[in-house]
């Protein structure tokens, strides 16, 4: 009987510090480790987020071995995100995998934080969700992305639509911040709209060719929405807050979904996935699962722990490099874009 493969997955790309280890591609321990010290500026500060790293990487990776139950003796390689990220905490989760690999003369295991997010999708955890079959499109919507990708295999992507400026959970936390609610601001915006109109206020939906996207014009609409409500009412956004928050999250969603549903049909792929740290939006998760029954597509969305950053995707796309046998050279570096 061959020996299990052993992932230890890091993540340190943004303001997650997280740790997981994965056994034959099942989850054994997903931990993670937020960084409060952010909701004070309204944002992430690039060198407090380096900082808490250093201070978190080491326990996170020890309770991920611990809950595992695996010593690190066991592992069989370990994976990190390599980029695209912030270029500090990226430093730290690298140099720390780099040492950690040499020590024990195991593979390391470069991996793209945006094709990790994708392969959430194929983390074993003991529920009863399938995978997609090969090929299949993929909305991956984060806070510093939004990709519509082609997935042909495990190792084998092609980004066939992008946003030309910025990404929609960009849009969203901004949002949220010129309305005074705390960061994060996309859990925020999806809360308050529950009890909006999510057409009381109408935002522009940039036109672009293909299966591109745009962001920064719905941002600038809605500050000066809110810059003119305030300039008349001072009470305005306290008033409006849930139909501003639904209107903002609906313009976001349309320009997702028309882009996602012209990719599907121009390409005729009925496998449809999203990921992402946006994922976990439920409107979002909602009207695209409409979209799917409408067109007669299936619809596939990671578990809510695999949606936003986390080890256990660093592993799975860990996992599929040790398989392939592509490993990191030790003086690999991180690339942030």
């Amino acid at each position: 009987m061959p020996e299990p493969i052993i992932i230890l997955g890091i993540e340190s790309s943004c303001d997650d510090t997280a740790a997981a280890v994965l056994v034959d591609g099942e989850v054994r321990s997903n931990i993670v480790a937020g960084q409060d010290v952010h909701r004070h500026w309204g944002g992430v500060v690039p060198e407090l987020a380096s900082r808490a790293h250093q201070e978190h990487i080491v326990p996170v990776v020890h309770e991920a071995l611990r809950t595992a139950d695996v010593s690190k003796e066991q592992l069989s390689g370990v994976a990190v995100t390599q980029g695209p990220g912030l270029i500090g905490a990226l430093l730290v989760g690298a140099g720390f995998a780099r040492s950690l690999a040499q020590g024990l003369d195991i593979p390391l295991l470069g991996v793209d934080h945006m094709q990790a997010h994708v392969l959430a999708h194929f983390i074993r955890d003991g529920q009863a969700h399938s995978p997609p079959s090969f090929p299949f499109l993929n909305l991956t919507v984060s806070g510093g992305h939004t990709l519509i990708v082609l997935v042909r295999g495990e190792l084998d992507m092609e980004v066939v639509g992008t946003t030309m400026d910025d990404a929609a959970g960009e849009a969203f936390d901004k949002g949220a911040k010129v309305l005074g609610l705390p960061y994060p601001g996309g859990p925020m915006i999806d809360m308050h709209s529950r009890d909006g109109d999510p057409y009381r206020f109408r935002l522009p939906a940039p036109r672009l060719m293909g299966f591109d996207m745009s962001f920064s014009g719905v941002k600038t609409a809605f500050n000066g929405i809110v810059r003119k409500g305030v300039s008349q009412d001072p009470a305005f956004v306290e008033r409006e807050l849930p139909h501003l928050c639904a209107s903002l999250q609906q313009c976001i969603i349309d320009i997702l979904l028309r882009k996602l549903h012209k990719a599907g049909r121009t390409m005729g792929i009925t496998r449809i996935a999203i990921s992402g740290g946006v994922s976990a939006n439920t409107a979002l998760r909602a009207q695209v699962a409409d979209l799917a029954q409408r067109e007669g597509w299936t619809i596939h969305i990671p578990p809510l722990a695999f949606c936003t950053d986390n080890g256990a995707m660093v592993a799975m796309a860990g996992f599929s490099l040790f398989k392939a046998g592509r490993f990191a050279a030790l003086d690999s570096v991180p690339h942030p874009r």
